[in-house]
């Protein structure tokens, strides 16, 4: 019998040993695998990577809203409901959106574009309570104003069309909020948004998760937005987490050389954006058993490093990194 999961240290959310991968004619490629990490009540985490790390492969899994080919191994423990990968397609509808909500990148394509905004929040809040039409409205009204849409009497009968990127994503969090979930999801919410309104929406969701004490797991590429927002920080490459920690430790004295790359490429006042290339192919690497950023890593060492995976190093209570030399890479400076 599977047993039930009674959270330590008031942990929302424990992810263990969590493994995806998608079959193919030639073979079964894990996108995502040996993922540990728990999520604290009130706390933000920020997941970070480049594009085709795996970040929304493992927040889709959370969520349970991966494609149908996909196999997920390993345990997602949410607080009070155990594994969710245990549970039927209909056990999940009742905790999407009521227990864990995701605020998706892209608001134009999330929200309904037939269906007015008051309709879309009303919808939400009536799956999941035993509200009333004339209740949910006026609730919906609430929400609006709490994330400080202008007019929102109005843009209740708006459609998507009719608000601005900003506006719309704001929409997004009154619907991901609406049920007061345990958890929110926001994979890259500032993505397609202007600099000033990605200040606003970060301003915005920082407020209220003060207010609400919600966890969120966030989702970015962006490590100045994480200094912005969150608490502690999982560092994600070619699908496993290559160094973790608090945000003090980990820009303190980043310690796996991608967690270094990062960091040199957030453009510095009057500097350029410095790009650096992709990721080399899942099946680019040196040897099978090499360390997964041995082709970019100016720490490496040809021995060790080309021919075995380096296992998580204990830095401090609060950091940790999967690198052979994290002291050295902590040493240089940025």
């Amino acid at each position: 019998m599977e047993k039930e999961f009674n959270p330590m240290a008031e942990n929302i959310l424990e992810v263990e040993n969590l493994e995806i991968s998608y079959p193919s004619s030639f073979s079964e490629e894990a996108v995502v695998r040996e993922i540990f990490f728990q999520i604290k009540q009130g706390e933000v985490v920020a997941l970070v990577g480049e594009s085709g790390s795996g970040k929304t492969q493992v927040s889709l899994s959370i969520i349970r809203l991966l494609a149908d080919e996909a196999r997920v191994a390993g345990k997602i423990l949410l607080a009070e409901r155990g594994d969710l990968l245990l549970l039927t397609e209909k056990q999940m509808n009742k905790i999407r959106g009521k227990d864990i909500s995701m605020i998706f990148q892209e608001p134009m394509t999330a929200l309904n574009p037939v269906f007015t905004i008051g309709f879309q929040i009303v919808e939400a809040l009536r799956a999941h309570k035993s509200y009333s039409k004339k209740e949910a409205r006026e609730q919906a009204l609430y929400l609006l104003k709490q994330v400080k849409i202008p007019n929102p009497e109005t843009r209740l009968d708006e459609y998507p069309h009719e608000l601005s990127g900003g506006m719309r994503q704001r929409v997004l969090i009154a619907i991901a909020l609406a049920s007061q979930p345990k958890l929110l999801i926001a994979d890259e919410p500032t993505t397609a948004l202007d600099v000033t309104t990605q200040a606003e929406i970060l301003d915005l969701l920082r407020e209220l998760q003060k207010k609400s004490k919600i966890s969120i797991l966030f989702i970015t590429h962006n490590l100045g937005v994480v200094a912005e927002l969150c608490d502690s920080v999982l560092v994600m490459y070619r699908g496993k987490i290559v160094e973790q920690g608090s945000v003090k430790a980990i820009f303190e004295k980043p310690s796996h050389p991608y967690t270094k790359l990062l960091m040199n490429s957030v453009p510095r006042l009057g500097e350029k954006l410095r790009v650096q290339e992709l990721p080399p192919s899942f099946q680019n690497k040196i040897s099978e058993n090499a360390c997964i950023f041995f082709e970019r890593c100016s720490f490496r060492d040809q021995d060790i490093c080309g021919s075995s995976e380096p296992q998580f190093k204990v830095l401090s209570e609060e950091h940790k990194s999967a690198c052979f030399f994290p002291e050295k890479v902590g040493e240089k400076k940025l």
